[in-house]
This record gives C-alpha cells, sequence and structure tokens, in this order.
C-alpha cells in the first residue's frame, strides 16, 4: 500500500471536521461551562488530547497497512479515531462540573474549583481507559455472540438521528450553503465521479462551501487572535494522584463504569462495521490501543477519552486508504499544540463541510440493511429506534431549554426561540422548513440520489429544478410562525430554498464539462 492516495485527501476533510467539532466542544464546554482558565486549557487539556490522537490514528494507519500487506490488497482502509463525543459530554456535565460546584461549596475559589473539576476528568478519563484496556480481552467473545444486526442497526441509530438528522436541519436550516455543498457530495460519491484535474469532492465542497459562507454573511466577523505560545504535552500524574488520594473515584464511579463500557461496546460496533466493509481487523489489539489512547490523554493532561470512530465504511467508500489516519493526527496534533482552533472555525464555518458529515451518517444507515441478510430487516429496524429515540429525547431537551432561555412566561415562535434553538446546536428553522411538504422533499431527495447513482445527472438536475419550482410556489418548505407553532404558507415562495435547488441543479448540469468516472476502488 502506498502512504498516501488521493482518496485519502477526501477522507482527511471529513474525519478532520469530525475531530474539529469535537476540540471546539471542549473549548467551548471548559471555558463557557467549567469556566478553566486558557492556561490549563491550551497549555495541559488540549496538549494531552493531541498526545491521544497522535499515537492513536498513527498506530490505525500502520494497522491498515499491516492488514493490506497480510491480505495483498491495496485498498484497506485505517479505522477512524477521535475523541468520544458522548464520553465527552457526560465528563463535563456529570463527572467535572459537580466537582467544581463541591469545591466551591467546600470554600475554594474559582480558579481552584476548576482544577480540582480538571483532576477528578483526569481520573474519569483514566478509569475509562483502564475500562477500555480490560474490556479489549473479552470483547471478541461479545462480538462474536451477537448477529450483526444487532451490532449494526446500534450503529445505523445513532448515525440516522445524532448525525443525519442533526446535519439535514442545518442544511435546511442555510440552504445555498447546505444544498450546494451537499450536490458535489452526492454527485462525486454516490454517482463515482471526481473533479477533472483530480481535485477530490470534499476539498471542492469545504471550498464551495467556504466561499458561499463567506458571500452569503454566513460567515463573519474579525478575525480572533490566536493562543500565545506553542504548548508541549507534558506529563500530569502527580494531579492524577491528587485526584486519587481526594477519593473521588468512588463518588464518581458510577459514572466512570458505565462510560468506559459504553466506549467498549461502541468501538467494538465500529470493528464490526468495518469488518462488513471488507476490512476484518483483530478485536484485541484494536480495542488495547483505543484504551492506552485514553490512558495517554490523562497522563498527558486531557479529561476526554478516545474512540474508534463511528463511519469506517464511509471513508473506505471515499477512497481513503491509511494516510487519512496519519493526516487527520498531524492536523488535530498542530491544532491542538498551537492554540489555533479559534482561527481556524472562523475562517472555515462548520456548515462548508456539514455535507460530508451528513452523507457519513446515510452510508452508515444504509450498511445495517446492505450487510445483513434481509430476513433481518425487521431486526435492524428495531434496532435504529432506540436511538432515534435517543435523539428525540435531546431534541424535547433542547426544546425546554430553549423555551426557558427566552423567557420566564409562555413564548410563541418567534425569532427570539430560534436564537434560542441555536445555542442549543439545534436549527430548528430547517426543522420547520423540511416540516413542510415533507412528502415531496422526500421523493426528490430519494429520486435525486437514484439518478446520481445511475449516473443520469441531467435528470437529476430536472429533478432539482421541479424541487425549486415547488420551494417557490410555496408546496415545499414555506411556513407561517403563529403563536401556536408553525403551520404551510402556501403562495408564499421560500426563496433561500429555492435558490439552493437552482444551486443543486446547476453542479449535476456541469458535471459532464466538470468531471470524469471514478476509477474502480478510488
Amino acid at each position: 500500500m502506498r502512504w498516501f492516495v488521493r482518496g485519502d485527501i477526501d477522507g482527511f476533510f471529513g474525519l478532520a471536521i469530525d475531530n474539529l467539532v469535537q476540540l471546539l466542544l471542549i473549548v467551548s464546554l471548559c471555558q463557557g461551562v467549567l469556566g478553566l482558565d486558557a492556561d490549563l486549557l491550551y497549555g495541559r487539556i488540549l496538549p494531552g488530547a493531541a498526545v491521544s490522537l497522535l499515537v492513536g490514528n498513527l498506530f490505525y494507519a500502520w494497522q491498515a497497512r499491516t492488514l493490506g500487506a497480510k491480505e495483498g490488497r491495496q485498498d484497506v482502509c485505517a479505522l477512524p479515531y477521535g475523541i468520544n463525543t458522548v464520553s465527552l459530554f457526560a465528563h463535563v456535565f456529570l463527572i467535572m462540573l459537580p466537582a467544581k460546584l463541591a469545591a466551591q461549596a467546600a470554600g475554594l475559589d474559582a480558579e481552584k474549583a476548576g482544577r480540582v473539576a480538571w483532576q477528578v476528568g483526569l481520573l474519569a478519563c483514566l478509569g475509562s481507559g483502564l475500562i477500555e484496556l480490560l474490556g479489549a480481552t473479552v470483547a471478541e467473545r461479545i462480538r462474536r455472540a451477537s448477529p450483526r444486526a444487532a451490532l449494526l442497526s446500534t450503529l445505523a441509530g445513532i448515525a440516522l438521528g445524532f448525525i443525519s438528522f442533526t446535519f439535514l436541519y442545518r442544511t435546511f436550516a442555510f440552504p445555498l450553503v447546505g444544498l450546494a455543498t451537499l450536490a458535489v457530495v452526492l454527485m462525486t460519491y454516490f454517482g463515482a465521479v471526481r473533479f477533472k484535474g483530480g481535485l477530490p469532492g470534499g476539498l471542492v465542497a469545504l471550498a464551495i462551501g467556504t466561499l458561499l459562507s463567506w458571500c452569503t454573511g454566513l460567515a463573519h466577523g474579525s478575525a480572533p487572535k490566536l493562543s500565545s505560545g506553542f504548548h508541549l504535552p507534558l506529563p500530569v500524574i502527580g494531579d492524577v494522584i491528587d485526584a486519587c488520594a481526594g477519593g473521588q473515584v468512588w463518588t464518581y464511579l458510577a459514572v466512570i463504569i458505565p462510560m468506559g463500557v459504553f466506549n467498549v461496546i461502541g468501538s467494538l460496533q465500529n470493528i464490526e462495521s468495518a469488518e462488513a466493509a471488507g476490512d476484518a481487523y483483530p478485536t484485541r489489539p484494536s480495542l488495547s490501543v483505543n484504551g492506552l489512547g485514553s490512558i495517554a490523554a490523562a497522563l498527558f493532561g486531557s479529561c476526554f477519552p478516545t474512540t474508534i470512530y463511528i463511519g469506517h465504511p464511509g471513508w473506505k467508500a471515499l477512497g481513503a486508504r491509511s494516510g487519512y489516519s496519519v493526516l487527520n493526527g498531524v492536523f488535530c496534533t498542530l491544532l491542538c499544540l498551537t492554540g489555533s482552533l479559534a482561527w481556524i472555525a472562523w475562517a472555515i464555518p462548520i456548515e462548508a463541510g456539514m455535507a460530508i458529515v451528513l452523507w457519513i451518517g446515510v452510508v452508515i444507515t444504509a450498511q445495517a440493511f446492505q450487510s445483513t441478510p434481509r430476513s433481518h430487516a425487521p431486526a435492524v429496524v428495531l434496532g435504529l429506534l432506540p436511538g432515534i429515540g435517543a435523539w428525540g429525547v435531546m431534541m424535547a431537551k433542547s426544546g425546554v431549554a430553549a423555551a426557558n432561555d427566552v423567557a420566564h412566561g409562555t413564548v410563541g415562535y418567534g425569532a427570539e426561540l430560534t436564537t434560542a434553538f441555536h445555542r442549543q446546536d439545534t436549527y430548528i428553522e430547517g426543522a420547520f422548513a423540511l416540516e413542510q411538504g415533507f412528502i415531496f422533499t422526500a421523493m426528490v431527495l430519494a429520486g435525486v440520489t437514484v439518478h446520481l447513482i445511475e449516473r443520469r445527472f441531467t435528470a437529476a438536475a430536472v429533478w432539482c429544478l421541479i424541487a425549486a419550482a415547488l420551494s417557490a410556489s410555496g408546496f415545499m418548505h414555506s411556513y407561517t410562525v403563529i403563536a401556536q407553532g408553525t403551520i404551510g404558507a402556501f403562495l408564499n415562495p421560500a426563496w433561500p430554498l429555492t435558490f439552493g435547488y437552482l444551486a443543486m441543479a446547476a453542479v449535476f448540469a456541469s458535471a459532464h464539462w466538470t468531471t470524469e468516472p471514478r476509477p474502480l476502488g478510488q
């Protein structure tokens, strides 16, 4: 296997965006919720995260090359790896924040209480890593005893709810950027074409999304200052010992153990997902390094465990091999050590790359049906429901939080409520737009995808023109806000969505001149 192929660029952009989101969440939660000072965040936590991300990504790249050499194949894709999103939130809200509040109640000032919260977070991360390491010894037995439908459908439920729906709402909230980049992603990945000149589809989508974001005012503001200094990762073993000596381990064991087991099962499901896509990795070393990554994170200052990521089939379908994992590790390391996250987020808004993440969610969900026997389809559907249900609970909680954020009394569905939802990272206006004429929308998206798979780009463009006409006439996406909610607004043009569909039509209509068939396996 070569170290780098063209598909590694596409895979890198997708995986790097995933990891970038996690790093931005760490910055936001540590400063906004926990109130940690910048020196602790940029001098300890992020450098510790860099150690875990670099070590894990390099190992999984080497593992992919080893498997390729063993089986004589060039198409082996490395397991994706990064910081665990669920554990991130659990550690902040269920462990670190209570620890800080308890320390303040005991008389410590905000800075010292923040340090106590950080030390407890280190302990939780270390405990999670040890559980993952121990779990590697028995996980293969669990895997062999579990039907593939049970493993894959669980991932699909998470992908459908927390990835696909979340970014679908955001796509329709900012349709010109969202639909234009989605058109590029669908055309190049489902249509099995690439842009002439060898430009990766992910890079083109990111460039178009960034340009449109700045042109439409979605990206704005002055460039932030880079964090001062270059911070090397340093061991923080003394702080871990202090946390253990304080007896905090027993207080939060009820959170640490379930989260560690959750990480083991989640990583196990992702290894099964990789095998279903054609890359059979040994379970024990894969999970062991995952656990060692979390342990390394804790010993060098990060409170957040790592995991084998969801999405291997998507990266493999992009043509990613081993190089994308190396690029991701180096990229994340530079971000963490230089403190340049704020500048990156300002220059390239998340909306520019959300179509790639949305596509990954679609591929994972499709694999749950494609890689299991047809007779097991009902089991897959049932396995989808808990993940979608959990996402629904998150929506309900966001709704309650947004309502409380707007006013102390009853409020309508005005601009203030939409803004409050944004603070919960829920782009509710996209959901309102999708609700109106959703039957037409479903038909259009499915029809366009079929034509792209068959490489009938002109037909796909025609479907988008029909969608633009339906949006302009108010049959799709048009709604009016009333006190009780939203209702359809026939003959009231949904112009942003109309222009978004026209942008999709333009992308597909130009495919005959801008793209060429992608060679098999790339």
